[in-house]
């Protein structure tokens, strides 16, 4: 049994993978591109970039392990239509996105995004102070001024647009600060003590209507791509926010930054871009209503040693004859 890993790791991660796969599969560490169209000739399993010139030279490739847990960029006609099985990384950044996301809501729920902003000019002015009208106040409509602009997670409904492993990390954290969780998801359909009743992805715009939070954790496919646009911000509550971590293309920016000059939504925090990255004249970056970072949701020191650990277990299993972690529907990609 042979396994081609291309392009080259170091030296240390080869080390481990060779220890995992022991004397039943072959680790063969491939640097240049030329000599991984005959490496992978008869290969059985793959670990790297693979590209088409690759997969039309392999003759009995079984197995691919993608180095990326979003497919969108990975994968291509003819591997959707090869026999071999695809394997992902998903799984690796759950919490460390759910810490990303959780930041983005308490940030509107406390007014932190203003305050900072007030900081840098050294003005005590609390939001929703006396003469100040606020684009985010949730406060039911007896209360005013600057304690309907200061609202707990405990007063809230966070919906959220995909429920697999970063989403349903997401729904538990929303649900233990105490926040009442929905969902829509494709293929998901409880979450154990979180949501009793995933709703299909058919029932958004009921999502829509009830949230406070509208968090996006879904991945690039074909049925998610252009997701957001006008229609679905009409349907929004008008002191909602949106938060996109999942692709940037399930979102349309023109309609988002419609959305947010017209008032039809409170306002937006993005990780994730249709153009990353976003152009310096963009007017997002003008509004104070929005949050931007730069594509870091899932930045943490332990996602490589997760990443790592996937990769050895899984090079294990395929040379032990066993099936692979986090094997996906190359049509969904997913």
């Amino acid at each position: 049994m042979k396994l081609v890993v291309h392009p080259a790791i170091d030296e240390s991660r080869l080390t481990r993978l060779r220890s995992a796969a022991g004397d039943a599969c072959e680790v063969v560490n491939v640097a240049e591109p030329d000599l991984a169209v005959h490496a992978v000739v008869d290969a059985d399993g793959f670990f790297g970039k693979l590209t088409p010139e690759l997969l039309a030279a392999a003759t009995r490739l079984r197995w691919v392990q993608s180095p990326t847990a979003s497919l969108e960029h990975y994968l291509f006609p003819e591997l959707v239509e090869h026999p071999c099985r695809l394997s992902n990384m998903r799984g690796l950044f759950s919490d460390v996105i759910a810490d990303h996301v959780m930041a983005y809501v308490l940030c509107f729920v406390r007014n932190l995004h203003f305050y900072l902003r007030r900081q840098w000019n050294r003005e005590w002015s609390p939001v929703g102070g006396e003469g100040e009208r606020t684009s985010f106040a949730m406060g039911p409509s007896h209360v005013t001024g600057m304690d309907a602009a200061h609202r707990s997670v405990g007063d809230l409904v966070v919906g959220v647009v995909g429920t697999g492993g970063i989403g349903a990390e997401v729904a538990r954290r929303a649900k233990a600060d105490g926040a009442r969780v929905v969902g829509v998801d494709p293929v998901v359909r409880t979450l154990p003590d979180v949501i009793d009743d995933v709703w299909p992805v058919e029932r958004l715009d009921d999502l829509l209507g009830v949230s406070d939070f509208v968090v996006v954790a879904a991945p690039h496919t074909p049925q998610t791509e252009g997701m957001f646009g006008p229609r679905e911000f009409a349907r929004m509550k008008s002191s909602a926010v949106l938060v996109n971590v999942g692709r940037g293309a399930i979102v349309s920016l023109d309609a988002l930054v419609a959305a947010l000059e017209s008032k039809s939504i409170a306002g937006a925090a993005l990780d994730v871009f249709e153009t990353e990255p976003l152009p310096s004249d963009h007017p997002l970056w003008a509004m104070e209503n929005v949050i931007l970072t730069p594509h870091v949701a899932a930045c943490s020191p332990r996602v490589p040693e997760r990443h790592l650990d996937v990769l050895v277990e899984n090079v294990r299993r395929f040379a032990h004859g066993e099936e692979p972690l986090n094997l996906v529907d190359k049509r969904r990609w997913f």
